[in-house]
């Protein structure tokens, strides 16, 4: 089991957004944070805007790892160009991340637990590791024998979110192709990301 699963509904209520756009999400009835002190509010400082910027990006793709994230940061500044950008490109080639984007899982959560099972293929070689870094051009796949699963069947007939233009998919044929980076425009988040707010809170 991933991490989160039963509990991940919890960081939408503490970053007080519906994260991933569900119809699920208790904050749709309930609007502030878990616990007995959840409806208190206060004005968050810079620090406080910054922290939440990096929560929120952190917790939409599964709820990553602090460690991992902040090499993604430093990664994405060690490449050329816009870093908030880079950071973007890289959160969204993760392996969990295009399945999810395919629509070959439900939740960032759910699309986890099926690379790290085994059911998905990348150039027609099965990849497990849900951090792995999908290429432009990429064929993405899931295996033969996982191909009627029902979480699988019900994610492709979900109507909450459509597949990205980035992204090439046939869902009769369980296939798909990462067809190039996408910008953070291109990105259909469900709540705005300020990527720029998660580079400051780093470069502090």
């Amino acid at each position: 089991m991933t991490k989160r699963t039963e509990s991940k509904y919890k960081i939408n209520r503490r970053l007080g957004v519906n994260l991933w756009g569900r119809a699920k999400s208790p904050i749709n009835k309930r609007d502030y944070g878990p616990g007995q002190h959840g409806q208190r509010r206060k004005k968050p400082s810079d620090f406080g805007v910054q922290l939440m910027a990096k929560q929120k990006l952190r917790g939409y793709y599964g709820n990553i790892g602090e460690k991992q994230f902040y090499k993604y940061y430093e990664e994405a500044v060690r490449r050329r160009g816009d870093t908030s950008e880079n950071l973007i490109e890289l959160l969204e080639r993760r392996l969990d991340a295009v399945i999810y984007r395919m629509k070959f899982a439900i939740t960032p959560f759910a699309a986890r637990q099926f690379v790290s099972h085994g059911h998905v293929l990348v150039n027609g070689k099965r990849v497990n590791i849900a951090s792995y870094q999908v290429r432009d051009d990429d064929s993405i796949e899931v295996r033969e024998k996982s191909k009627q699963l029902a979480v699988v069947l019900d994610a492709t007939q979900s109507a909450e979110r459509d597949v990205p233009e980035y992204m090439e998919v046939d869902h009769r044929a369980m296939k798909g192709r990462f067809t190039r980076a996408p910008k953070l425009a291109d990105v259909p988040y469900p709540v705005q990301m300020e990527p720029n707010l998660v580079v400051e809170f780093y470069s502090r």
